[in-house]
C-alpha cells in the first residue's frame, strides 16, 4: 500500500514538474511576445484585407487588449512544442522504447499541422470571408465601421480553431498507438463525427454556405485521412504485439 501511495505521489510530483516547466517557458515567451506583438499588429493592419477597412477603437482599453492578446498568442505558439514534449516526457515511462521514439516524432508533425491550419485559415479562408462580408455590405449600402477589437477577435475565431483541428491525424495516431481507439471505431462513428465537424464549421464561420463548405470539407478530409493513419498505426501495433508474444513464447 505504501509503495502504491509513493508511486501516486511520484506521478503527482512529476506532473507538477512538467506543468512548472510549461508555465515558466510560457512566461518567458510572453515577455518575448511583448516585443513581437506591436510589429505583427501593425503588419496585419496593412494587409490587403485590412487596408480597405478603417480600424477604430470604440473603447479606450481596446489597444492594450489587442496588444496583450497577441503577446499571449505568440507565447502560446512558441510554447506549443515545449508543451507537447512535456506531455510526451510525462507519459513516456509507460511506453516501450520503440513507442517512445515513434511518439516523440509526433511533436514536429503536430507543430507542422498546427501551423498549416493557421496558414490555411489566414491566407485562404479569412480573405474570402472578409471580401464576402465587404461586398455584401456594399450591396446593402451599409457603411462599415470596424472596431479593431472586433476585427482581430474575428480573425482569432476563424484561424485558431483550425490550428487545433488540424491536430486530428496526430491525436488519432497517438490514441491508436495506445490502443484507446481503432480504425473500426472511427468508421463506426463516422456519421456522428461528420455531424460534430459540421457543427464546428458552422460555429466558426459566418452563416454563409461557401465559407462553411471551405471549413467543413477540409475537416471531413482530415477525418478520412485520420482513419487511414489509424489503420496504418493499428497494423503496427498488432505486429508489435505479435512479435512480443512470439518472443515470450520462445522463453
Amino acid at each position: 500500500m505504501l509503495d502504491r501511495e509513493m508511486s501516486v505521489y511520484d506521478h503527482i510530483g512529476e506532473l507538477r514538474k512538467r506543468v512548472i516547466i510549461i508555465a515558466s517557458f510560457f512566461f518567458v515567451s510572453a515577455i518575448g511576445g511583448f516585443f513581437l506583438a506591436e510589429p505583427i499588429i501593425v503588419y496585419l493592419q496593412h494587409t490587403n484585407e485590412a487596408e480597405a477597412l478603417t480600424m477604430n477603437a470604440f473603447r479606450i482599453t481596446d489597444p492594450i487588449k489587442i496588444f496583450m492578446q497577441f503577446s499571449f498568442l505568440i507565447a502560446f505558439i512558441i510554447t506549443f512544442p515545449v508543451t507537447l514534449y512535456q506531455i510526451w516526457a510525462f507519459i513516456s515511462p509507460g511506453l516501450y522504447e520503440r513507442e517512445r521514439k515513434v511518439t516523440l516524432s509526433y511533436i514536429p508533425i503536430s507543430l507542422f499541422l498546427f501551423l498549416s491550419g493557421l496558414t490555411f485559415s489566414y491566407f485562404i479562408l479569412f480573405p474570402f470571408v472578409v471580401k464576402f462580408m465587404s461586398n455584401l455590405a456594399d450591396r446593402l449600402d451599409i457603411n462599415q465601421v470596424i472596431g479593431i477589437n472586433e476585427y482581430f477577435q474575428f480573425l482569432f475565431q476563424l484561424t485558431l480553431p483550425f490550428g487545433i483541428l488540424f491536430q486530428m491525424p496526430v491525436i488519432v495516431m497517438f490514441l491508436t498507438r495506445l490502443g484507446i481507439i481503432t480504425p473500426a471505431l472511427l468508421v463506426k462513428i463516422r456519421k456522428y463525427a461528420y455531424f460534430v465537424l459540421l457543427v464546428i464549421g458552422a460555429l466558426i464561420t459566418p452563416p454563409e454556405i461557401i465559407s462553411h463548405l471551405m471549413v467543413t470539407v477540409p475537416l471531413l478530409i482530415l477525418y478520412e485521412i485520420s482513419i487511414i493513419i489509424s489503420r496504418f498505426g493499428y497494423k503496427k501495433v498488432k505486429l508489435a504485439e505479435a512479435k512480443l508474444n512470439e518472443e515470450l513464447n520462445k522463453k
